[in-house]
């Protein structure tokens, strides 16, 4: 028996009367969830770049894909063969210049012959902005509509015109807050943040990525605060800003890359 066979019958039994009660009574429903949190793990490992950890994310993160189609079998809907015939055969077909003799020699075209392959099967039936999931992060989200949008030809022609659309958006920001209106101020923020992706998009990176790394940058040079702060025996209560400060500025130099 191989390992992935092996697994299948591992969660087969998990899910069987003399199985386990928790697993049994799930459903695609409730073990979303454990779905958007695995694969967050695995991102987590991704950039953390531990091949241990990434091995046993991966591992977890495939034990959501055997869990949900355990019970969509249960549910006589299909079984695990069926999600791998189906990503097989999607695999080849999007790729005939690697199983058939269609010829693309640049990344570029192989993304553009993608599309086209996802509009022939019906993928993008009433709108260029269709198959994005509303479930994705709000910026990742953002990012991939304005993708879909700049490939029909909806885009700025150079960044230094989103710059102007930003700087709009910060003055219209500026007058909601002068006004109070809480309901204006939210959606002028949510204007900014969204140019913002698109200034990200034109330059080449993802919002998505970028916050998130910032985010975790910002965990690690506050911990380093909290840390040297407890080692003098100071609460960050009692602390200034100024002396939080200087431990912040601390932390950076501790960062691998730092620039002297």
């Amino acid at each position: 028996m191989n390992n992935f066979q092996k697994l299948i019958d591992i969660m087969a039994k998990l899910r069987s009367e003399q199985g386990c009660a928790w697993d049994k009574v799930q459903t695609h429903e409730t073990l979303k969830p454990y779905l958007i949190e695995e694969s967050y793990e695995v991102i987590e490992a991704i950039d953390e770049k531990d091949p241990a950890k990434l091995k046993e994310e991966l591992g977890d993160l495939l034990m959501q894909v055997v869990f949900h189609s355990q019970v969509a079998k249960d549910s006589g809907h299909f079984d695990i063969n069926d999600v791998i015939e189906k990503i097989s055969s999607k695999m080849v077909s999007r790729h005939p210049h690697v199983f058939g003799d269609a010829k693309f020699d640049t990344p570029d075209e192989v993304k553009k012959q993608w599309h086209d392959r996802k509009k022939e099967e019906g993928k993008f039936r009433d709108s260029a902005l269709e198959g994005v999931p509303k479930e994705l992060p709000s910026l990742l989200r953002a990012h991939r509509l304005q993708s879909r949008a700049a490939k029909v030809g909806f885009n700025w022609e150079k960044v230094e015109d989103v710059f102007e659309k930003l700087d709009e958006e910060l003055q219209e920001f500026k007058e909601a807050v002068a006004n109070r209106d809480t309901k204006e101020i939210e959606g002028e923020i949510g204007d900014i943040i969204f140019v913002l992706v698109n200034i990200s998009r034109f330059v080449g990176v993802n919002a998505e990525e970028a916050l998130r790394k910032s985010t975790s940058k910002f965990v690690s040079r506050f911990r380093y605060i909290e840390i040297k702060a407890a080692e003098a025996g100071r609460k960050l209560e009692d602390m200034t800003l100024e002396e939080m400060d200087v431990l912040w500025d601390e932390a950076k130099t501790t960062e691998p890359g730092h620039k002297v």
